[in-house]
């Protein structure tokens, strides 16, 4: 009977390790999502005049990109669709597009982690005090290296 108890826990300590490590990407994969800007602009914002695209993604495009993403050995199909959101990797407010190129599925877990700073990033640049470039920039080293969105935030509100 113990051993039987000590097994399911490890099979369940297990299959939690794995699903936080394999299930869904902790940042965009470089290959099916390298970003990219607004092309065909809505309206211009910021002092800097930044195209901006509204939000445009159908459902059919999501589930494209989730396929898309589970065709390279991510299993997030198989997980809650809750749990994520079709993340615009460049945020539609630092001048982000809504193709395919620029779309990922962000688990919860991650756009816990960034959501604010991308916020933040826009509050900024709608200031005027960060350019587009450098916003990218910063968005993008934060959605790639998560654990150095704390040292970037700070970075940012020093603006």
């Amino acid at each position: 009977m113990f051993k039987s108890v000590a097994l399911l826990a490890v099979v369940v300590l297990c299959s939690t390790v794995s699903h936080a490590n394999g299930n869904f990407p902790k940042g965009p994969d470089a290959n099916l999502t390298p970003g990219a800007l607004c092309s065909r602009a809505d309206s211009y914002r910021y002092p800097e005049h930044i195209k901006y695209c509204e939000r445009d993604v159908s459902s059919s495009q999501k589930a494209a990109i989730f396929q898309k993403y589970d065709q390279i050995g991510y299993r997030t199909r198989s997980m809650k669709r809750q749990a994520f959101k079709i993340d615009h990797y460049i945020p539609l407010c630092a001048g982000g597009s809504n193709s395919p190129q620029n779309l990922w599925p962000q688990h919860e877990s991650v756009y816990q982690i960034t959501d604010q700073l991308e916020a933040l990033v826009c509050e900024k640049m709608a200031a005027g005090r960060l350019k587009q470039k450098e916003a990218v920039e910063l968005i993008m080293q934060a959605k790639n290296h998560l654990d150095e969105v704390p040292e970037i935030q700070k970075y940012v509100n020093s603006l």
